[in-house]
């Protein structure tokens, strides 16, 4: 999830044009094409909702033809062939569609089913990028989630347009 310094991820109209950076980082690293590459080579499927893939259809597909599985209630319908559509329970379609068949399974933004998976204990990390911006207003990443969730701190890496990664593991009770 891309995210706002004050913990948005979207404008309050959906837009999400502030999520890139002209910030200059001295100490940061290169975000390259080669270094996208390989991180995206470990991701075996992602999973997303409705919003999330319809704006992702607006911005220019970037998901390839790895699969896609898109949780949703609505009629939707696709010309790729890497997509498919669930709905049901989210726990059900993890635990017993995806994960026998997939590794690395990434959730894609979306406040709400990011926000579900958490709560289910499906995810097993959070990885967050912060953009150098404050918005002030908007959709937020968590809003209520509800409950205390105690992290682990893996990684943190500084890029050089000022974003800066951090990847927790979420701990099990």
């Amino acid at each position: 999830m891309v995210s706002s310094l004050d913990g948005f991820i979207a404008k309050k109209d959906g837009t999400v044009s502030w999520m890139r950076s002209d910030d200059n980082y001295e100490k940061g690293i290169m975000l390259t094409n080669e270094y996208i590459a390989e991180f995206l080579k470990s991701i075996d499927c992602y999973v997303m909702g409705s919003k999330t893939y319809e704006h992702a259809l607006e911005l220019g597909w970037p998901y390839g033809k790895k699969p896609v599985f898109v949780v949703t209630n609505n009629k939707l319908v696709t010309d790729k062939e890497n997509v498919e559509f669930c709905s049901g329970e989210l726990d059900k379609i993890i635990n017993d569609k995806l994960k026998p068949n997939y590794k690395n399974i990434w959730m894609v933004g979306g406040s709400k089913l990011t926000k579900e998976s958490i709560k289910l204990g499906l995810a097993d990390k959070i990885v967050l990028t912060i953009t150098p911006i404050i918005l002030g207003d908007g959709i937020l990443f968590f809003d209520y989630i509800g409950k205390e969730y105690l992290l682990h701190l893996e990684d943190v890496m500084a890029f050089k347009d000022g974003m800066v990664e951090l990847c927790y593991k979420i701990k099990k009770e």
